[in-house]
Order: structure tokens, then sequence, then C-alpha cells
């Protein structure tokens, strides 16, 4: 069910799919669901979509309601990249000109890293590019079986950008990220799941029900051990394992002292679903 947003929430209605580029839609457990609303484009990262991406990732990142998020395409798409007729539309700019006008463009598409609560991809079409890059910055990525993945950075002349070089490394291992990087080879839904550029692959019919299924159930965990998870496997996890100790043995006794801990563990033992506070 989708519900109107508590004060100083993210609003569905700070959106509008058809100017922005970009629909949000939100329920009661937390869940925000954003689509990629550009499909006569094939959901190319447009302008107007940017800026809406930026202002959604920064008030996602200070809505303490907000437990999960979808991101998913509109139409046969997952998101095409970026405006090809933007990058290579000023053939007289400077280098310094052009690395100002792409590090505010990767800032803010990667500033969906930065929000707190698990982001899930589902990708439903075609990745391509920068826009495969928003599916390799998500927590988790799910796919349909119209699903397709490609970087072809090299085949375009130019050098992959928006953390592709960081992120597909750390999602599919360096040997893969070559292949794909050198051969700009495009990869179908099945090939994605087993380089684990998804970890489940489901029909197409149905699919975006099922990502919303896949997103309320992780709504649905326990918010302040969410986010100290999230926090912790933040950039592939910790450099050592004595990190990990040091990090884990001050975030699970926070855990253990909120009252959510007790209802997760009643709920076990009363076999039904916990009704967590975030407190």
């Amino acid at each position: 069910m989708t519900v109107t947003p508590p004060e100083n929430a993210v609003n569905p209605v700070d959106f509008d799919p058809t100017t922005d580029h970009l629909g949000v839609e939100r329920t009661d457990s937390g869940l925000v669901v954003v689509t990629l609303n550009y499909p006569e484009r094939r959901n190319a990262m447009s302008g107007p979509m940017t800026a809406a991406w930026g202002r959604l990732a920064a008030a996602l990142k200070l809505d303490p309601s907000v437990r999960a998020v979808v991101v998913t395409g509109a139409g046969t798409a997952f998101c095409s990249g970026g405006d090809t007729g933007w990058i290579g539309g000023d053939p007289d700019a400077t280098v310094d000109e052009l690395r100002t006008k792409m590090m505010a463009f990767y800032k803010t598409w990667l500033s969906m890293r930065e929000v707190p609560v698990p982001v899930i991809a589902a990708i439903n079409g075609a990745a391509v590019g920068a826009g495969a890059c928003i599916a390799l910055a998500a927590d988790i990525r799910i796919g349909s079986e119209n699903a397709k993945f490609t970087v072809p950075f090299l085949k375009l002349g130019i050098h992959p950008g928006m953390a592709t070089t960081y992120l597909l490394p750390e999602v599919v291992g360096v040997a893969a990220a070559r292949d794909l990087l050198f051969t700009g080879r495009v990869v179908g839904a099945q090939r994605m799941l087993e380089l684990g550029l998804i970890t489940e692959l489901f029909p197409a019919d149905g699919f975006v029900d099922a990502a919303r299924e896949l997103g309320e159930s992780v709504a649905g965990n326990a918010p302040i051990a969410a986010r100290l998870t999230k926090a912790a496997l933040l950039r592939g996890g910790m450099d050592s394992i004595e990190e990990c100790i040091q990090w884990e043995a001050v975030a699970q006794p926070v855990t253990m002292a909120t009252a959510d801990l007790h209802e997760g563990l009643a709920a076990a033992a009363q076999k039904r679903s916990p009704r967590f506070a975030g407190r």
C-alpha cells in the first residue's frame, strides 16, 4: 500500500515521472521504489533525471523512516547509460572543463551508494555503461529473464567512468571485470547470474512484483542492525579481520541494547513476523 510519508520524509509528490524522468513510491513498511522513467530513450540518464536522483539521494540519507530502496526501469530497459549527445556535445571543451562536468555527474549518481539502508537494483532489461554502474553501486542486484549487461566504453572510444573500474571488480572479480571491459561484450541474464552480477533471476512476467516483495522483506529487518551492517559492508567490507572485530565488538552490543532485539527474539520464539520499531 502506498502511503503519505511523515513530515520531512521522502515525499513521492516531489518527483514527477514525466518532467524529472524519475518516479518515486513508498509504502508503509518504509520501502521506497524508484523507477527510472525515460522509456523513449531507454531510461538514459538525462539532465532532469540526474538532478532528481541527486535530490532523492539527499532526502533518503536524512529520512529515518526509510528501510530499503528498490531501483528499476520503466519499459524494456533498466538504464541505457549517459546521454551520448551530452557526452560528445562539446568537442572544444578542455580536459579540465570536462573533468569538472564528469565529476559532478559521477558524484550525483554514486550518492545513492551513501544511502544508509539497503538498495536493491531490479534489472528489468538492458543495463549499459554508466547505467550498469547504477546497478553495480547497489547492495543487491536481481534480474528478469530480459536483463542484459554491458560496459562498452572502449568500443565508444572512451575510458570507463562512474567508478566502473572499482565497482565492477568488486562485484565480479578482477578477471571477469577485465573480460567485460576489454571485450565490451553483452551478457544475458543467465550469464549475469553465473558471473554474480545478479544473485537471483526471475521471469519477466511479474518481475516488478517480485522486486517489491524482496524489497518488503529487506525493509522488514531491524533497521538499526540493517544500517550498521550496511556501514560495515561499505567499500566491500573491512580491510582486515582485526578491523572487523573492532567494529563488530561495538556494533553488535549497540543492537543488543535495542528493543528490536527483544522483539526479534520473541517473534522467533512465537513463530511470527517481527514488528521492528527501530529503537
